[in-house]
Order: C-alpha cells, then structure tokens, then sequence
C-alpha cells in the first residue's frame, strides 16, 4: 500500500484545483505548478474551490494512489498564498480541520 516513511514529504498545492482532474491532470499540476517529480514517492495534496474536498497524489514504486477526502460538515482550512511543504504534523492537523497557518500577526509599536 503507501510506502509512507520518515523521507516522505508532503506539498500542498495553494489555492483552489479542479478536482474533475484525474491521475493524469494531477501529475501534470505537480511537476508544472509545484515543481516537482510526481513519481518521487512524495504526497501532493490539492483542494476543491469550496474546501470540502482534497485529493492526495501518490507514488508507491508500482503505480500512482489518488485518495479523496470528502467532509460532510465544514470546510478544510485550506491555504491561499504560496504551494508549501508540510510537516506531518501539519498534515495531519489539516485533515483534521485545524488551522495550519500559524500564528497570526500581532501589533507591535
């Protein structure tokens, strides 16, 4: 199943993705937006526009794994700014609905 290991890395695509997109649109957003080798063993996570839905791109040496997440209530606290690389951490507090976007500004004098 998923070869995940303490070398997997995990990159979030920003903003939304028109998850209408198979394997093969998928993999072309990785390596043209993120920049990277889609077959690189690494997770790619992407977004619907209304953030009830991610997908997860996936090489496992043998073939590509395309896994959804679908919340029934709520919205994914999903990032707009820049693609990034999580923590597993991070990743798993996205899954669960927490904020990942770290600590808000403060005023200062």
């Amino acid at each position: 199943m998923w070869g995940l290991s303490r070398a997997t890395r995990y990159f979030l695509r920003a903003g939304p993705t028109d998850l209408r997109l198979g394997f093969d649109g998928l993999f072309a957003l990785v390596q043209g937006t993120l920049g990277q080798d889609p077959l690189s063993g690494h997770v790619y996570l992407f977004c619907n526009r209304s953030r009830t839905r991610i997908k997860a791109l996936c090489w496992d040496g043998s073939g590509l794994w395309l896994s959804t997440k679908r919340l029934e209530k709520g919205t994914f606290a999903w990032l707009s700014g820049e693609n990034l690389e999580l923590e597993p951490a991070q990743l798993h507090a996205l899954v669960a609905g927490l904020e990942i976007g770290g600590q808000r500004e403060w005023y200062r004098r």
